[in-house]
């Protein structure tokens, strides 16, 4: 047999063509495509599918821990178990560090919570919390060579956050190394200062979260961020953006000549303030940060999507159950909007999202769900070509399409660890009905077929 498995006479999409053809896969990598293939022990008939690179979600939250008495609702089989329902074959998950931790015993820590049990290939993005000049200065640039290339900072959260001398030392650092830097984008000093004016007024419900941090903060932290970066001169990625006013101060930074990726994630699409203001403690099912906005900034970020000014597509998935004292209505959570856990469960429903509501609704077309979707990522984050692409010695990482299957989104086809998701009912229009990652189907009919699949994944330095 000259191959291990043909997918014969689906449409080819990738990030600039769209064409038919057959795929001929060897050793887990893509080995030919031509119109017509023979020879293989395995044939998966695909007319009729779209024949896609697999998804790759770049912005995962997995068994992270989440303060006193809170347990994140998937660890690493459940999130990308529901990763692979979705279409996914790999994320990029976040290592956290502590205060006075050393990133080396961060990393000992969440290779432990992952080894054996991942589903699809998993590699990690590095936050720093904590950016000594041992972290900084030694730990971070030999991380880089060992293929950690990517990592995050908070402008927001106690504890997590970093002044904006610490953001310059650590984005000079990435400068020196090669590393690209996220950055989470909102200004604490503010939102503290609503949150002790929400108190005084005795405004502590749900909705209040999505009050106390407004559009402004997200764009003066925004802004504040491109401006340090350009001070020592480095590409970042700004992720999570919510509203117009923030995507505006990324198209600005790149009319100025930044190199700078926007992230906008379901949330954004689909969410509104107002599914906050719900009674009996609903609206914290959709606590998140930033929150979600009102329909205006709805329509901006589908812009930003169409227009580019957005390279990602990421869920933000950071999942805790809903009815759980170990969750969103813990104790503290049902008398006090702050102590509800922030995040929402979404690397299961992101693409299926992003199919139906954009491609099949004509805001988007096939090869920009691609790049949205998968390619971007790739490239962005030094996985570029062995990912995101449907191409003669890439992995082959492949998820088949069926346009035409319809469905209402309910929280069990998701398969994550949450108990609930916040699209609920959504009625869909295309769905991902095969999952093959290195050659192998690990999901058909919305089934797992092939238990811990994955690998680590090293990783190239950026293609910004």
């Amino acid at each position: 047999m000259q191959f291990d498995t043909i997918i014969r006479g689906g449409t080819v999409v990738t990030a600039g063509d769209t064409f038919v053809s057959d795929v001929g896969i060897r050793d887990g990598r893509i080995a030919a495509l031509a119109a017509r293939l023979e020879g293989a022990s395995e044939i998966i008939e695909a007319k009729g599918l779209y024949v896609m690179p697999g998804g790759i979600d770049s912005h995962v939250h997995l068994d992270q821990p989440s303060g006193d008495g809170i347990v994140m609702a998937d660890d690493f089989a459940s999130g990308t178990r529901s990763a692979a329902i979705g279409g996914n074959t790999t994320i990029l998950a976040f290592c956290m560090q502590q205060k006075g931790q050393s990133l080396r015993e961060a990393l000992k820590d969440y290779h432990a919570r992952a080894e054996g049990k991942c589903h699809v290939d998993t590699s990690f993005h590095l936050v720093i919390t904590d950016p000594t000049p041992e972290v900084l200065g030694q730990e971070l640039p030999a991380l880089v060579e060992d293929g950690y290339t990517s990592l995050k900072v908070f402008m927001t959260y106690e504890g997590l956050r970093l002044r904006d001398d610490e953001i310059l030392a650590t984005l000079d650092t990435a400068r020196r190394t090669g590393a690209l830097v996220m950055v989470h984008c909102e200004n604490e000093d503010a939102i503290r200062y609503l949150i002790g004016r929400h108190e005084q007024e005795g405004k502590l419900a749900p909705r209040y979260h999505a009050s106390t941090r407004p559009v402004a903060a997200e764009r003066e932290a925004t802004h504040r961020a491109l401006s340090l970066a350009e001070i020592v001169d480095v590409p970042i990625v700004i992720v999570h953006v919510s509203n117009r006013e923030a995507m505006e101060e990324i198209r600005r930074a790149r009319q100025r000549g930044q190199k700078v990726a926007g992230e906008t994630c379901p949330q954004y699409l689909m969410l509104t303030a107002e599914d906050l203001d719900q009674e009996a403690l609903e609206g914290a099912k959709y606590v998140c940060s930033p929150p979600p906005r009102d329909k205006a900034s709805q329509d901006a970020c589908w812009e930003g999507l169409e227009q580019n000014v957005f390279d990602l597509f990421s869920s933000d998935h950071c999942p805790f159950r809903f009815d759980d004292p170990e969750g969103k209505l813990n104790e503290k959570g049902k008398r006090h909007f702050r102590w509800i856990p922030n995040g929402i469960p979404g690397v299961g429903s992101r693409l299926p999202i992003l199919f139906s509501e954009g491609v099949m609704k004509g805001r988007i077309d096939l090869n920009q769900f691609v790049r949205l979707a998968s390619t971007n990522h790739a490239k962005l984050y030094g996985l570029y070509p062995r990912k995101g692409t449907i191409a003669i010695g890439s992995d082959a990482d492949i998820t088949l399409w069926d346009p035409e299957r319809e469905c209402v989104l309910t929280n069990d086809m998701l398969q994550h660890g949450a108990d609930y998701t916040p699209y609920e009912g959504t009625v869909l229009k295309g769905w991902p009905v095969r999952t093959i990652l290195r050659g192998k189907t690990i999901v058909s009919d919305n089934t797992l077929r092939v238990q811990s699949s994955g690998q680590y994944l090293p990783r190239g330095r950026s293609g910004i």
